[in-house]
């Protein structure tokens, strides 16, 4: 169970570089340099985007990694970032990486081997968003937001545009022509500023991936961490439900919902239709061990599975934790130690209300003071639309030939996966219903995957590639591929997963753990995935572009 949170913090710090880069296709052109790496060292004037290289060195070629120029600089005023343009194997395209968390620090972006050659095809870039936080958890620390509203607007949505801006300028430099396709790939808060993208500038990529995305910013962090920091904090102080207490309660919602889709095997596949009751594993009066919960601990516990609602009962973010989660709560919702004490949940949203969630200048909030009311989430709007990823008009995205892949884990601690699936539900609705928007924007929700692409029966989900052959050959994905591996890197389950709203269901033969053996089939019955909560006209509300 720590092991498994332990990766969940590490894929939010890292949440674009965990995705890989698409393979070269054989025969396809390799664009050699025009110039030296060196010579990239300089000013560039571009529009909106005055871009700074300090640094720009040839790093050799490793055993997975081709030969490369390791370019480093910024984006005028402070947007750090690292090109790594690769010197014999370029065939033309661009792959950018968020960030997650706050962000804070530039995150190396990674060449995967793919088979031709190295995944060095692909030019690969990262940035910190524009600020720099502070250790020991750089990606929970908000304090740089406090009085500089530059810092807040590149975070909030300028820098993804401005590197995308200043990475293709410099692409041109050094091979001598701009990239034949670009890409965007992220997670968590690289999945706010993947959608961010396809809303604001819809002309910046062609294919966009946007994994468990925090697009409701300001309600997810400002109310629903809170949320979930509070409901599980006792009157003195302390965690009501513990870490010890997790196995159990895991083990009584399988108990009760793992067959719900005709497949025991560890992993609810659809937690919409399960109906869970915590009470069921009720310490007797007068006792208390790891094997079931206290009166208290079943009251937490229902109110961390359900969404925070204000003084009229209505709901002030559209999800809760999921049912099948329960062992990723460990370290995002419960304290564990060897994180410092303190829920990353509470982390989060304590830095947000302290730091970034009110004008500067205008009085600020904290876990503590939060008032669960509707005022105070209306209070959070001013600032929370200039994060915000809730725009349904893409229009401008699609008619330029823009392709988008959302996906999202239906066990993830972090991020309510309701809100990707109302989300979806809005888009396709404003965008000429199903079969149109599946032209253009597909769905994947991942069963029993937690945030990032972690977990237990499934720990690695990556859609990038089927993107990418969408994008330039035209080829819709109707089916990905999710993997579990164990810790010494042995896989021993692969998944498909589907189009939304299609699920995956055992043929009957074969090993469950095995792909293979799964079709395509519609939900078991119809479900309503738009939610009614405080933020229905937030959709409506576009925020700020940069040139």
């Amino acid at each position: 169970m720590r092991r498994l949170s332990m990766l969940g913090v590490a894929a939010l710090i890292t949440a674009g570089s965990i995705l890989t880069a698409p393979a070269a296709t054989a025969g396809e052109t390799t664009f050699r340099p025009v110039r030296t790496c060196a010579d990239l060292v300089r000013t560039y004037d571009v529009p909106g985007a005055v871009t700074h290289v300090k640094t720009a060195t040839v790093v050799p070629a490793t055993a997975t990694e081709p030969e490369n120029c390791d370019v480093r600089g910024y984006v005028e005023p402070a947007v750090q970032f690292q090109l790594r343009l690769p010197t014999k194997t370029y065939a033309g395209r661009y792959l950018q990486f968020g960030c997650g968390g706050f962000c804070g620090a530039v995150t190396p972006p990674p060449f995967t081997d793919c088979g031709l050659p190295h995944g060095g095809d692909v030019a690969v870039a990262a940035t910190d968003d524009g600020h720099v936080g502070k250790t020991p958890l750089v990606f929970d620390d908000g304090k740089w937001a406090e009085n500089d509203q530059a810092a807040r607007d590149d975070f909030a949505f300028r820098a993804p545009h401005v590197v995308s801006k200043a990475s293709k300028r410099l692409i041109s430099a050094f091979y001598g022509a701009p990239p034949k396709k670009s890409y965007f790939s992220g997670c968590s808060d690289g999945g706010r500023e993947a959608l961010l993208l396809a809303q604001r500038y819809p002309h910046d990529f062609d294919g966009i991936v946007a994994g468990a995305p925090a697009g409701y910013w300001g309600p997810l962090i400002g109310v629903y961490q809170t949320w979930l920091a509070k409901v599980n904090t006792g009157a003195d102080g302390k965690p009501i439900l513990t870490g010890d207490k997790l196995p159990a309660l895991h083990a009584a919602a399988l108990s009760s919902c793992d067959k719900s889709d005709g497949l025991g095997d560890g992993a609810i596949d659809d937690p919409r239709t399960c109906r869970f009751d915590p009470a069921t594993i009720a310490c007797p009066p007068g006792t208390d061990n790891a094997g079931c919960l206290t009166p208290a601990q079943v009251e937490a516990t229902k109110k961390i599975y359900a969404p925070p609602t204000d003084e009229r009962g209505r709901k002030l973010y559209p999800g809760g934790q999921t049912v099948g989660s329960e062992l990723s709560w460990y370290g995002w919702t419960i304290a564990a130690p060897e994180f410092g004490g303190v829920p990353f949940a509470q982390a989060l949203a304590d830095n947000y209300l302290k730091y970034m969630a009110y004008p500067i200048g205008t009085p600020h909030s904290s876990v503590e003071k939060f008032a669960f009311t509707s005022r105070e989430f209306d209070k959070l709007t001013p600032e929370g639309i200039r994060s915000n990823a809730m725009s349904t008009d893409l229009r401008e995205f699609r008619r330029s030939g823009g392709k988008l892949v959302l996906w999202h884990g239906w066990a993830d601690q972090a991020i309510p996966a309701a809100g990707t699936v109302d989300y979806y539900q809005r888009l396709t609705r404003a965008n000429g219903g199903p079969a149109a928007t599946r032209d253009w924007a597909r769905l994947f929700m991942v069963p029993g995957l937690y945030h990032c692409a972690t977990g237990d029966k499934l720990t690695e989900y990556d859609p990038l590639k089927e993107l990418v052959s969408w994008v330039e050959r035209g080829t819709a994905p109707d089916k990905t591929i999710a993997t579990g591996r164990d810790a010494d890197g042995k896989v021993f389950r692969t998944r498909p997963v589907f189009p939304y709203p299609l699920q995956a269901k055992y043929d009957g033969t074969g090993s469950v753990d095995d792909a293979a053996n799964f079709v395509p089939v519609p939900p078991s019955r119809p479900s309503q995935d738009i939610v009614n909560w405080a933020g229905n006209d937030l959709y409506g509300k576009a925020g700020p572009v940069a040139p």
